[in-house]
């Protein structure tokens, strides 16, 4: 259903994401940012995800290009865990209890984007591995999706 405050921290929603990534073929934007102030991006030619019948997988994700290394890939063709539904690969836990926050995990994570806000405690954090490592907590991420031309 999507949740959260439009000009601050927001989630459209799981649903929402399937139905404009099905329509169309989407590129997607990461944007992250650090306390420093340093911003890095990341592109992918095509984001899709599945719907709820499939557990909303990450479906479709190019590699990533941009200013620092994709830590997204390593969650490709995962499905979407929850606390309530653990749908990752990693035996005798949850990814998204033990990161805090749900997502796309595999066994668990390169990147965090729906992590605890300034977590200093590896990958629970709001992260991107290859941008700062794994107890390094964001400031800011941003992921944008537009139709591919």
């Amino acid at each position: 259903m999507g949740f959260g405050d439009l000009d601050g921290e927001f989630f459209l929603g799981l649903d929402k994401l399937h139905a404009l990534t099905a329509e169309h073929s989407q590129q997607l934007l990461v944007i992250l940012e650090d306390f420093e102030g340093t911003v890095h991006n990341v592109t992918y030619e095509r984001f899709a995800i599945s719907g709820e019948d499939q557990q909303y997988g990450l479906n479709t994700l190019s590699k990533g290009i941009g200013t620092v290394a994709d830590s997204l890939a390593y969650q490709w063709g995962m499905k979407f865990t929850t606390y309530d539904r653990d749908n990752d690969i990693s035996s005798g836990r949850n990814c998204a209890e033990a990161k805090t926050g749900a997502g796309w995990y595999r066994d668990c994570t390169a990147s965090n984007l729906m992590g605890t806000y300034n977590s200093t405690t590896c990958d629970k954090g709001v992260t991107w591995d290859a941008f700062r490592g794994c107890s390094y907590s964001l400031k800011r991420v941003v992921m944008m999706i537009r139709p591919r031309k």
